[in-house]
């Protein structure tokens, strides 16, 4: 076995290798960039290796400097992760030229399957089902279009090396087949240096569930059942699950002999992923294999008590499996959900900065270690630590396992009312969004659920609510509690001590001025034990927590069942306000006396600045491009701007015709939320 080995790789999948790397007694190795020296994967590790300045290009995508940190530290074997060098070809045998063992599959395997077309002719091979497609480089957007013709709309237009999402467009008619051609084309050039494109059938109400693959140096291979990975926003993974609620075991069992069959024709060793797109008569075709570990491999873990990476090891070592296919168990439900720094109200656009809170749920599964039913977090970031804009925007992932996907559900809605972040936005609302619609509930849903219910983008009014009074009574508890501890201040003046009052006033803010009040009445308080019966109108609520009133996050018990919210008094514009979020529902409100939530309705309201002749920057990003001049009209729809973040560019353009006339900013400056840009006429 090893005695050290190196991790190509950085955040939260660095850790993850780490852990398990521990477990087995072997020490590592962290690489990192300038912008990741104080990041948590660095602390971690026994030994740390800087690469180089913090874009990925300069730093964690050069394989020279990678290889020269394995021999100087004396590391025998490296482990990619995901993203980055993990899919490389030429990496992966440089890395055996040099004598490094690449925990990983073999050069050729990643080769074979690295790209699409050949890919998908060597499935064919293997008796996998494939989708109706031309499988050749298309060379014009003419061909495109009469290609499209003879399979019949809608076709899905692919890049061969794409990824990510990146270079793919789906056509439902001839117009859109040229354009996506042509898009699809460019951006696959830009993106991987590599424009070739080829079609294929788009399946329509599709499922994506993938299969996990293990390999062995001996020949043997096993699937380690699937993956429901259809809950995705822009082909990106939101929720994974596992099992799938779908398919039966017949499909189940046809889908894993099928991806052991292509594993096996391309002489596949360690952990890889063969992913299919499912219809809805549960139809299954190829679609990619990922010669990785996959971010959502945990929630496999979960279900079949096995360590992912330890076999990845284990195998790149030259042991043989050490289970058969008969060996391999399904226990229970596991739920992953990638908590991601970005902004759900804003169009997810990406969001830095530090983390000025972290807390994550409390755990009771751990990584490298095979837990049951219970909750497990993989992050690589820590409370005070940044979140930089040089790559991915993920905070942490979250991971519950049940004894069946309700229980699943429930745990992880739980868990994601106690996970604490500020300084950054996070998608943590859309998640519990998703968890709690029905159609998630009940199983009915493709890729396209996002699309189809979040059309228009991601609101407030989005995050439904069982209870939504519920909110308005936990403020009122907590208020009473503040009222006690303000009465127990010694020093006051007689006549004058602070008075406790059952009667209050909940003024919810609702946004533009607009509020709406609910009166409360407060009784059976019993500060001692931390409980009190609140009345919102004509609904009661027993509520009993001891949580402090500094906790942000409140655990206790309404009329007898558990819960946890999040809880803080003061706001930007209002420091008596309190912001109470549960179940995803943020809401902020202030607890008055009835005299003065009388007279906070007479107040008047002071409307925010006009911003309509600015463009301001949506988000925290490197300002890369700016397309106008001053005195330049420029029409709706054309490009203003261009902001980079998270390896992502975000490109803004006008939303009506408008005159430049001052230029605000300029390319290269580091840009915050709402920084002007330009000033219009």
């Amino acid at each position: 076995m090893f005695k050290k080995i190196l991790i190509a790789n950085r955040g939260e999948i660095a850790c993850r290798v780490i852990a398990t790397a521990r477990k087995m007694g072997i020490k590592t190795v962290a690489v990192y960039s300038e912008a990741d020296k104080d990041a948590r994967h660095v602390a971690l590790a026994d030994e740390a290796v800087l690469l180089g300045p913090a874009p990925s290009r300069e730093s964690y995508l050069v394989a020279d400097k990678i290889i020269a940190a394995c021999k100087q530290t004396g590391a025998q074997a490296l482990h990619p992760g995901y993203g980055f060098l993990s899919e490389n070809e030429d990496f992966a045998r440089r890395c055996e030229e040099e004598g490094i063992v690449f925990i990983g599959p073999k050069h050729y395997s990643i080769a074979a399957m690295g790209d699409k077309i050949a890919s998908k002719k060597l499935a064919n091979d293997a008796k996998v089902s494939t989708i109706p497609g031309h499988n050749e480089p298309i060379l014009s957007p003419e061909e495109a279009v009469s290609i499209a013709q003879r399979i019949g709309y809608p076709v899905m237009i692919k890049a061969s090396a794409g990824g990510g999402g990146k270079g793919l467009r789906v056509a439902f008619n001839d117009k859109e087949c040229f354009e996506g051609f042509t898009s699809c084309r460019n951006e696959a050039r830009n993106s991987f240096g590599d424009d070739r494109v080829f079609m294929e059938k788009f399946v329509e109400q599709p499922r994506h569930i993938e299969i996990q693959v293990l390999g062995d140096s001996q020949g043997n291979v096993v699937y380690l059942h699937e993956r429901e990975c259809s809950i995705q926003r822009r082909h990106q993974k939101v929720i994974e699950e596992a099992p799938s609620p779908f398919i039966s075991e017949a499909t189940r069992k046809a889908m894993g002999e099928q991806a052991v069959a292509l594993a096996k024709a391309v002489k596949y060793q360690s952990a890889g992923t063969v992913e299919f797109v499912v219809g809805k008569d549960q139809d299954f075709y190829f679609l990619e294999m990922n010669t990785r570990l996959q971010v959502e491999h945990p929630v496999t873990e979960c279900i079949t008590g096995l360590d992912l990476v330890e076999q990845m090891i284990r195998v790149a070592a030259g042991e043989p499996l050490g289970f058969t296919q008969a060996d391999i168990r399904r226990d229970g439900w596991a739920i992953e959900c990638r908590i991601n720094a970005e902004d759900p109200f804003r169009n997810f656009l990406p969001s830095t900065g530090r983390l000025v809170r972290y807390q994550p749920p409390e755990v009771s599964m751990v990584q490298a270690e095979p837990g049951r039913f219970g909750v497990r977090v993989d992050t690589g970031v820590y409370e005070g630590g940044e979140i930089p804009m040089f790559y991915d925007s993920m905070i942490a992932k979250l991971i519950v396992h049940g004894k069946d996907r309700a229980e699943a559900i429930a745990k992880m809605r739980e868990a994601l009312n106690g996970f604490v972040i500020r300084g950054v936005s996070s998608n943590i609302p859309f998640q519990a969004a998703l968890l709690a619609h029905p159609d998630f509930g009940t199983g009915n849903f493709n890729t396209g659920f996002i699309a189809k219910h979040y059309a228009d983008g991601f609101r407030a009014e989005d995050v439904s609510h069982d209870d939504p009074l519920f909110l308005v009574a936990l403020a009122g508890f907590i208020r009473r509690k503040a009222r006690e501890r303000e009465a127990g201040i010694s020093g006051q003046l007689p006549g004058h001590e602070v008075q406790i009052e059952h009667d209050y006033v909940a003024v919810v803010n609702l946004g533009g001025g607009r509020s709406e009040q609910h009166p409360l009445r407060i009784t059976e308080f019993a500060g001692a034990l931390g409980e009190a019966r609140v009345q919102v109108g004509d609904k009661d609520y027993r509520i009993v927590s001891r949580s402090r009133l500094n906790d942000v996050r409140i655990s206790g018990t309404v009329n007898g069942l558990a819960f946890t919210a999040q809880a803080e008094r003061g706001t930007a514009k209002n420091p008596l306000a309190y912001r109470i979020q549960h179940g995803g529902r943020s809401m902020e409100l202030t607890v008055l006396n009835p005299r003065a939530a009388e007279l906070q309705a007479l107040m008047p309201y002071k409307a925010p600045p006009d911003t309509s002749k600015l463009l301001l920057s949506p988000m925290p990003g490197l300002l890369v491009h700016l397309a106008a001049q001053v005195g330049q009209t420029v029409q709706a729809g054309e490009r203003l701007a261009v902001i980079e973040a998270m390896k992502m560019e975000n490109i803004l353009t006008a939303v009506q015709d408008v005159t430049v006339a001052e230029i605000l900013a300029k390319p290269g400056e580091s840009l915050s939320v709402d920084q002007p840009i330009l000033r219009f006429a």
